[in-house]
């Protein structure tokens, strides 16, 4: 058994403590906004925050993640949409295929609360997840909007 703090919400799940944090969030807590992609932590698409830091769930075991932990998925990003980061994508019409994108917004949020004027560069060091449409002028133009500026 373990306790989770999903969202704002304790949720217990009854899983082996090796299970990946995002098999738990998925087939456990019905969140489906956080996919898989690769499983090995490097393409970004299963991103959370784990305490406001962006975290790759697939690899993290579920058994590693304390109650006191606070983990928020894209669905709990903005109930409502309305996350800048979220406003800007849809602004700019950022997702082609749209797999990857919970990832790539909850990565570019966790990066606007650490850095709310990113440069060019700062954005292209932090925001390492893969795109297999390859819209990433577009990630890079929607990360300048949330913070509030046109594209560097």
């Amino acid at each position: 058994m373990a306790r989770l703090n999903i969202n704002g919400k304790l949720r217990d799940v009854q899983v082996e403590p090796d299970t990946p944090l995002l098999w738990v969030i998925r087939e456990q807590v019905g969140l489906t906004g956080t996919k898989y992609g690769c499983g090995v932590a490097q393409c970004g698409a299963c991103s959370v925050h784990i305490n406001g830091e962006v975290m790759r769930s697939c690899a993290i075991p579920v058994g590693n993640v304390k109650a006191t932990d606070r983990i928020v998925t894209i669905e709990g990003l903005s109930a409502t949409s309305s996350h800048p980061v979220q406003k800007a994508w849809a602004a700019l019409d950022v997702p082609q295929c749209g797999y990857c994108q919970s990832g790539q917004i909850m990565a570019a949020a966790a990066l606007l609360k650490k850095n709310p004027k990113p440069t060019d560069k700062d954005i292209d060091e932090a925001m390492t997840n893969i795109c297999r449409c390859g819209t990433y002028q577009r990630i890079r133009a929607a990360v300048h909007t949330a913070a509030g500026r046109k594209e560097a």
